[in-house]
Order: structure tokens, then sequence, then C-alpha cells
């Protein structure tokens, strides 16, 4: 079964952009689709078939005060396998 055309999207934005520490937000900012759908892409388009991976962290966040707090965020990166993977070969 082909990868649906927004799945492909996800995938070759990570491609583009493998090597930095990407969030569901971020992806789906940059490309212009819901947090939410992006979040069910990378579990079942990605995650599950081994093409991707979460990796928990935290980020700083900066309050206008100043204060400084932690945010726990998962980072989403793509294996080996994801960044051979060809959708248009499937």
């Amino acid at each position: 079964m082909a990868m649906k055309e927004n799945s492909v999207k996800v995938l070759n934005f990570l491609k583009a952009n493998h090597g930095q520490n990407l969030t569901a937000a971020d992806i789906a900012e940059a490309l212009d689709l819901p947090k939410r759908s992006v979040d069910g892409i990378v579990t079942s388009a990605l995650q599950r078939k081994g093409l991707a991976v979460r990796t928990p962290a935290e980020v700083e966040v900066v309050a206008e005060d100043g204060t400084v707090s932690h945010k726990p965020v998962k980072f989403i990166s793509l294996t080996d396998e994801g960044m051979a993977y060809e959708p248009e070969t499937e």
C-alpha cells in the first residue's frame, strides 16, 4: 500500500532537515498541517514501520520575567532505514 501524500511530505521534510531537533509542532508548522495529524503520521506511517523514532528530551523555556523552566519534548528523527526509504518505489 502506497504512503499517503501527507506522510510523504513529513518523511521528505525529516530527510531534508536530518540532524535537527524537530518536534511534531515544528513539523506541523513548517508543513501547514495540524499537529495531531503529524503525530498520527509519525506513529502509524513512520514509527511502526521502523522509519522514525521519538527521542524524549527537555528544552529550556525562558518566561518574559526571565525565569527559566524546563519543558519535556520528543524530538522526531528518521532511522537509517527512514533516510534510505523511497516511498515512490513502494
